[in-house]
């Protein structure tokens, strides 16, 4: 394996370890956003909204549409991190194999 393969090998390699670290965040953040959607179902008209140090009083339905889009929002990228990272494998798997011969 030359110094170039080497090198570009241990780069891919990098991007594919912060892929896979932006995946879990996305992946926590969603659970997190699932749970308290269904937190906002089971609750009373009454909700709050926690603002830095503020709790706030907010509209149910505003903050309902708020969550499903941020939702939305986190399985749209993790599907392109997913694609991302399938992406990286395979150029992986390539030098990999080209080296081998």
């Amino acid at each position: 394996m030359d110094q170039n393969n080497f090198q570009e090998m241990q780069l891919l390699e990098q991007n594919l370890h912060s892929l896979i670290l932006q995946k879990q965040s996305f992946e926590i953040e969603l659970a997190e956003v699932e749970t308290s959607l269904k937190e906002l179902e089971n609750s009373g008209d009454e909700v709050f909204k926690i603002i830095g140090q503020l709790m706030l009083k907010t509209n149910k339905e505003r903050i309902k549409n708020e969550m499903t889009h941020k939702k939305d929002f986190l399985i749209s990228n993790k599907e392109n991190l997913k694609k991302q990272e399938k992406i990286l494998i395979n150029q992986l798997e390539k030098l990999k194999q080209e080296n081998k011969k």
